[in-house]
């Protein structure tokens, strides 16, 4: 029987209460699992922030608030929907998701629903409205800040190039975080290396042309100077390592990482940036299986709400996996939560219809027609109700 004191409705009231504050709820959570994790943890292992940003497609919505035309960067096209901005921590083998926001457009051009009910800065709501409306960069700053502020134990940020620029590592660096992500081959950033200004191109064609020695795992790694313009008219300098990759996909092109944390080697720097592809399958079974994107909820509190209660489901199975030697994969425990009862009810039934027709002969009383009509009739009777109403 459904409990009288939790119905459809105070679910949805709870979810578009904007006085939530899901985030710092979502980073507690995180926080709280993590902490009973560390005596299972290595001491040495080095604990991640991981950076990265998922498509929340809303193909067949128009008046959902804050709706924008965003880029899917995996079909590089525009959609309806939102960037679900995500940080998660790892330490190398449990992805927690800690904190996230539901990213719109900063263009009133490209926002296509309803607008803000309110940006008040005096409010959550309000805030929360403001900081969907920002650019991408400034609110991952701001996910770290709430992430730190909550004693989240991490010293390194991975990110990939959408992230990556001179800003976002100095920042990064007075946070007293290390970034380490992929920086884009452009012409329009320039490093010194050796009293010289290069691009990450030209720096790599003069590393061919002198014939340095390459290496197995990575071909040059060096440290460079990068500069960022800060918003008082001055330009700060920081150095920053380089390593030069080759591209497993294609083995003419190269990949290049960066981190403000030069003493790192670049195996370690490698090693580390592997890490980041934990947060994708985080993404594919939250999609799958929890239904990350498939809401109809059309206010933001609500949608942010849904994005909270997807991460900390998630946190919890991935806890419980993690303290339990189960060699499932987290998509098979997510499938199992849901399918194992009319898994089992269909295998029984089967079963029982197999062993009825292998006896069948032996125990023909009447005509055939009835005796089948009987025995399936019977296996019917096994099947879970949702398979008999199809």
């Amino acid at each position: 029987m459904p409990d009288p004191d939790c119905t459809i409705r105070t679910v949805r009231n709870d979810l578009n209460d904007g006085r939530i504050n899901w985030q710092r709820l979502t980073c507690l959570v995180g926080a709280a699992i993590i902490k009973h994790l560390r005596p299972y943890i290595d001491a040495r292992r080095r604990f991640a922030f991981i950076l990265d940003d998922t498509l929340f497609a809303r193909d067949y919505s128009t008046k959902t608030e804050l709706l924008a035309r965003v880029f899917n960067h995996d079909d590089h096209v525009y959609q309806r929907g939102f960037r679900a901005l995500t940080l998660a921590c790892s330490d190398g083998n449990t992805l927690l998701p800690v904190d996230y926001a539901l990213v719109s457009s900063k263009s009133a051009a490209q926002r296509l629903g309803s607008p803000a009910k309110t940006t008040s800065g005096r409010s959550i709501a309000g805030q929360r409205r403001v900081q969907a409306q920002g650019k991408m960069n400034d609110v991952s700053v701001e996910l770290l800040t709430q992430a730190l502020a909550n004693h989240i134990p991490a010293h390194y940020v991975l990110f990939d190039s959408w992230f990556s620029s001179p800003r976002m590592f100095y920042t990064l660096k007075t946070m007293g975080l290390a970034g380490i992500g992929m920086i884009k081959r452009t012409k329009k950033i320039y490093y010194r290396y050796r009293g010289r200004l290069y691009s990450v191109k030209d720096l790599y064609e003069r590393f061919c042309a002198s014939r340095r020695q390459t290496h197995t795992n990575y071909q040059y790694s060096p440290i460079v100077t990068a500069y960022v313009n800060l918003d008082d008219g001055t330009q700060a300098a920081y150095p920053l390592k380089l390593v030069f990759v080759t591209n497993r996909k294609n083995a003419s092109s190269y990949l290049v990482l960066a981190t403000t944390q030069t003493n790192l080697r670049p195996e370690e720097i490698i090693q580390m940036y592997g890490r980041r592809w934990q947060i994708e399958g985080y993404f594919k079974v939250a999609k799958q299986y929890l239904r990350l994107d498939k809401s109809q909820i059309q206010s933001d509190d609500g949608l942010c709400g849904h994005l909270a209660v997807v991460m900390m489901t998630y946190d919890l199975l991935a806890w419980q996996q993690r303290l339990n030697e189960d060699e499932r994969t987290l998509g098979d425990l997510f499938y199992e939560m849901n399918e194992v009862m009319p898994d089992i009810a269909v295998t029984q039934a089967l079963a029982w219809l197999l062993k009825a027709l292998s006896t069948l002969g032996a125990t023909l009383v009447g005509t055939a027609e009835e005796v089948i009509n009987n025995i399936v009739d019977h296996f019917v009777s096994f099947l879970p109700k949702n398979l008999v109403d199809l």
